[in-house]
């Protein structure tokens, strides 16, 4: 008897113990320690897995749907009609998260590991709301809204079941993409990279057996998605509250007046990516606009090729900015000029390498990339021109994203905000119109206003962001001398 209530005893605390010491064991980064280089590819190299497998959300649903016999084509355009909604609610993820996220990093940075913890429960109480009124909303009006960015009569009927079972997957969709940046600020980048690689997985699994095995089509593509998007949610909180270094709740209505100024930086950071996303939908809907009317509805399937393939070549581009944006925020956050601008150096040549690369390969090798979504020759007939027309000036474009990764992690609302604002709303869709029909250029003119913006929008950012951050950082050196 006292051999066994000394077992059961010795077994509780090696649980307890156990239960102490997860945190210390768990892999983690360490952003004051190590080379700045080996940080940032620890942090970048599970995030770019990470976002590969994320790609298999939308285009594994997008390659499955080109393959329905006899609509596979309708209705691949008829889903890219519904991007501009998706990209609206991943906008709203990422508002809470991207702009929760540094301001995190850089209390941590401070060791006011507190004031993080509260920066952290705000973003999940934010997001968690605006998730709920985002479904209600877009369940309400989504055949006005699918009417809007182009749907006709006949690609409605894909469009709209799609959207509808979307959209009941909204708050587990925001919990998976907008607490992700939490646990990659942690340093935990590889339980980052799992909690995206579940739902990937799961996806690549069930799309097949929703779309063609049960024969839902189109709507087994929604269905697989929003259970993929379940797995992923769960297991997000479930490291978030149980294993981390530092656990997320939501607010209790007490601390809400205490944390009225937390969410106002969160919203005031967060609204450059949030704008860019944003505004990356505008676009998308201005384009299917002008190109319904220029090119039919074939077009609508060209153009949802042309954004898959940039959602494909883009993917390691994201991955490297926020692999770097945690290391950026911390060294900031701790005086450390020297680390930030090594990091920023590090992250602009692996970019810029990366794009390099991958442009000579859309340039020279168009229909390669093509053929992942879709082999119908009428399609990609349309399809290559368009492609090369839209990635004429892909390179300028890694000067966008490194000057507003930057400005995002160093705590630059406005600058990030006026650039975000910039190359989309005042430089691209005054193109997407003027190009076609006051320069009749047609369909060429929606493709070529891309390129003419990222040479435009993408100079000016980068410039800015070198004549305001490099001689802040050289006063921050002197300062710690």
């Amino acid at each position: 008897m006292h051999l066994f209530t000394y077992l059961a005893t010795n077994a509780i605390l090696e649980r307890k113990e156990k239960r102490k010491g997860t945190n210390v064991k768990m892999k983690r980064i360490d952003f004051e320690k190590g080379t700045v280089t080996g940080n940032i590819l620890g942090a970048a190299l599970p995030m770019l897995v990470a976002q590969i497998l994320n790609l298999l959300y939308n285009i594994v649903d997008r390659v499955y749907i080109a393959r329905i016999p006899e609509v596979g084509t309708a209705a691949l355009g008829a889903v890219g009609l519904c991007f501009p909604l998706i990209v609206i609610i991943s906008a709203f993820a990422n508002l809470f998260g991207s702009g929760g996220a540094p301001l995190f990093s850089i209390c941590r940075g401070k060791k006011s590991g507190q004031e993080a913890e509260s920066i952290m429960n705000t973003s999940f109480s934010m997001l968690c709301f605006s998730a709920v009124v985002l479904m209600i909303l877009g369940l309400l009006f989504a055949r006005p809204l699918l009417v809007l960015f182009g749907a006709s009569r006949d690609t409605l009927v894909y469009a709209y079941p799609y959207m509808m079972i979307y959209l009941i997957g909204t708050l587990p969709s925001m919990i998976a993409v907008g607490m992700n940046p939490f646990i990659n600020a942690q340093g935990y980048s590889t339980v980052g990279m799992l909690s995206v690689a579940i739902g990937a997985v799961a996806n690549l699994l069930l799309d097949p057996l929703f779309i063609f095995v049960l024969g839902f089509g189109v709507r087994g593509a929604a269905i697989a998605t929003v259970l993929s998007q379940c797995l992923s949610a769960v297991f997000v909180l479930f490291f978030l509250t149980r294993k981390a270094e530092l656990k997320v709740r939501l607010l209790r209505k007490k601390e809400f007046s205490g944390c009225m100024g937390y969410a106002k930086n969160i919203v005031s950071l967060g609204t450059a990516g949030f704008i860019m996303q944003l505004t990356n939908s505008l676009v998308t809907i201005c384009c299917n606009n002008v190109l319904s009317v220029t090119g039919g509805d074939i077009y609508l399937s060209v153009m949802t090729i042309v954004s898959s393939v940039r959602q494909l070549v883009e993917t390691p581009i994201y991955a490297m900015n926020e692999g770097t944006s945690p290391i950026l925020s911390y060294n900031y956050g701790a005086h450390r000029p020297a680390r930030v601008r090594q990091a920023g150096i590090m992250m602009s040549l692996m970019i810029l390498g990366y794009t390099a690369i991958i442009w000579s390969v859309i340039i020279f090798a168009p229909g390669a990339l093509i053929r992942i979504f879709s082999s119908d020759a009428v399609l990609m007939q349309d399809a290559v021109p368009a492609l090369k027309q839209y990635f004429a000036a892909f390179i300028f474009m890694d000067l966008q994203y490194i000057g507003q990764t930057v400005f995002k992690s160093l705590n630059k609302k406005k600058q990030a905000i006026f650039f975000s604002l910039l190359r989309k709303v005042f430089i691209v869709v005054p193109l997407t119109y003027i190009m076609p029909y006051a320069l009749h250029m047609g369909t060429a003119g929606v493709f070529l206003a891309e390129p003419v913006s990222n040479v435009i929008g993408g100079s000016l950012c980068f410039i800015t962001m070198l004549c305001m951050v490099l001689p802040e950082l050289k006063r921050m050196e002197k300062c710690s001398r």
